[in-house]
Parts: C-alpha cells; structure tokens; sequence
C-alpha cells in the first residue's frame, strides 16, 4: 500500500507551483502544451485497499493504457487537513494533469476550491457532489445494492442473525447501512440486524484493519453469521475473522473481493460483494476528456445503468438468485424505494 507523506507530499506542491507561478492558476497543461495525462488522488488507502480506491485505479489504468495517457498518483493519510488535500489536487493541476480525479466525499471541499483556481482542467470527484462547471460528480446508489447484500444475508443466515460494520458514522456510509438493514427487513422480519462502526468521524475507519476484525469477531462471538462490511481497506480484517469462523459468511463491498488475489485465501467464505463501479466512472471521465468533450455535471449511477450491482463470483448465491433477480427489478421499476438513511 502507497502512503505519501504531508513533507513529501508539501514538497511536491511547493515544485509544482514555483513551476507554474506565472500561469495565475489556469493551466491544465505542461510546457509542452499537452496535458501529461491522468492524476489520481485515493483517499485513506490508496491503490491496494481491496476497494474503491482499486477501483477507481482499474479505471485509470485502462484509460492509460487504451489512449496512451501518463498518469500521477497521490494517495490521503490518516488525519490530514483541508489544506492537505487541497495541496494535493493543487500539484496535480499546476503539474499539468487533466482529469484530476479525487476519490472520496473526503475531497469535496477541496474539489471546489481547487476546481475554481484550474477552470481549464476538469475535475472528478467520487461520492460527493460540488456544482462547479469543471467538476464531474460521480454518486453511486450504493444503498441500491446493499439492499441485494440484505437480501442474501437474510436468506443465507442459519442464526437469524446478521452484522453490518461501517468504517465511519457518517452520511455516505449510512446509505450502505440503510439499504442492507432494509434488504434483510423486507426479506425476513425475524431476522436481526446488528450494526457497528470503527469510528465516528476519522477516517482511519477505511483504513485500520485490526479494529475490523475485532468488531467482527465480536458479532460472530455472538451469534452473527452473516457480515456485511463498508469501511475500504478495514473490511480485509472482517473477512480474515469471518474465514475463521466455520459456517459463517463474509460480504465484500465496492469491488468484487472473492475476485482480488490478495484475499484468495479467504474467498471460500465472501459470500458476494456490494460492487460500486468507480471503475466505469472513472474511464468514461478520462475518455471524455481524452475526446475532447469533458463529461461534468452530477452523473448517477445505479441498479438501472449497472452503475452498482451484486458480485456472483464463486456462486455462492446462484441458489437465490431469482429472489436476488426479482429484488433487483422492484428497485428499478420503483415497486420497491430503498432508504438512503438508517
């Protein structure tokens, strides 16, 4: 996993606008007059985190690759400030990097700042919305497909009971809270939902796997066979308790985890995976811009457009799958409304 740290990270930004001092904070480009390509902000976590962040990474590295694009990453810390992420989106631009992409409602603040400074450079920002005319926003309906997470946990528990554990207690995580607790609800009322979260507002919740694997450890202690877990890189260490526990089910988020080689030991026991397709997000920014034709505005993504959807790798649900199936099109119909709040 990539850390960079505030002095280096400073660092870059000091170069990056003693470079571009004289370009009152307009360019998207290099001195070349070509922009060098892609820069990339992950949030906690970074490239490696199992993720969103690996998933937006699969995006950028198949735009790179397709159209020949350079690419800078740059990944969050634990417990940074504003000004932080805003020196980091700040050296991507000045440095000539467009779309800048930043990943995670962390950086909304940042986005519209920085937006405002680059007008010439188009900005992504992932799970959060900043209404500036350069500013892709790309939100995710991730309640959507934690309500399908509900329902195979519902109909996969042998307990009756299931475990939700969020990274951090706070709006965009409640969405996947909300959906999965309505998902098992409207599955099977008898069935019990306990949830937990790491943290109330650091965002060390998406990135501190041993605080994972406790809270799961404690819920499967209890009863619970079923663990459906938001929280990035933490969710790894619900999965290592879970594969512990004979009889028990993991449930993966944002990327298809059953599929990723550095959880190969414990894939027997992921149930299925609640995806978010940063990836699809992220590529259609990039290509956009690579057209000439910057995609901006707030652009959604859900069931309907498979914007998010339920992994089946391992086949581990395909004896459900027509309750899965027949779920899926009562949200896209609008038969069925699935809260965004718990």
């Amino acid at each position: 996993m990539r850390r960079v740290s505030k002095i280096a990270a400073a660092g870059v930004v000091s170069a990056a606008l003693a470079l571009t001092a004289t370009a009152c904070g307009s360019s998207s480009t290099s001195d070349s007059g070509k922009a060098k390509g892609i820069g990339m902000a992950y949030d906690v976590g970074g490239r490696g985190d199992h993720s969103f962040n690996d998933s937006a990474a699969r995006g950028m590295d198949k735009a790179s690759s397709e159209f020949k694009l350079g690419k800078k990453e740059l990944t969050a810390s634990n417990g940074e400030t504003e000004s932080d992420r805003e020196q980091r989106l700040d050296s991507l631009a000045a440095a000539g990097y467009n779309p800048v992409v930043a990943v995670g409602f962390t950086y909304g603040d940042a986005v519209t700042a920085i937006s405002k400074k680059y007008p010439k450079t188009t900005f992504g920002l992932v799970d959060s919305v900043v209404n500036s005319p350069n500013v892709d926003s790309m939100v995710f309906s991730t309640e959507q497909s934690s309500y399908l997470a509900g329902v195979a946990a519902a109909l996969k528990t042998k307990t009756g009971k299931v475990g939700f554990i969020g990274g951090v207690h706070n709006t965009l995580i409640g969405t996947f809270d909300a959906g999965f607790a309505q998902g098992v609800k409207d599955t099977k009322p008898s069935v019990t939902v306990t949830r937990q979260y790491l943290y109330e507002t650091d965002t060390k919740g998406f990135a501190d796997p041993t605080s994972a694997q406790g809270k799961a450890q404690g819920m499967l202690d209890s009863g619970v066979d079923v663990i459906y877990t938001a929280a990035g890189l933490s969710g790894d260490g619900s999965i290592q308790a879970v594969a512990g526990k004979s009889g028990a089910w993991a449930i993966g988020v944002d990327s298809d985890q059953y599929q990723d080689p550095a959880l190969a030991k414990y894939k027997n026991s992921i149930l299925t995976s609640a995806i978010k397709n940063v990836d699809v997000a992220t590529y259609d920014l990039i290509k956009s811009v690579h057209d000439g034709k910057p995609k901006t505005g707030t652009n959604s993504y859900d069931l309907a457009n498979k914007g998010v959807s339920l992994a089946t790798s391992g086949g581990f649900i395909s004896d459900i799958q027509s309750q899965l199936d027949a779920a899926q099109q009562k949200i896209v119909s609008g038969a069925i409304k699935v809260s965004s709040t718990p």
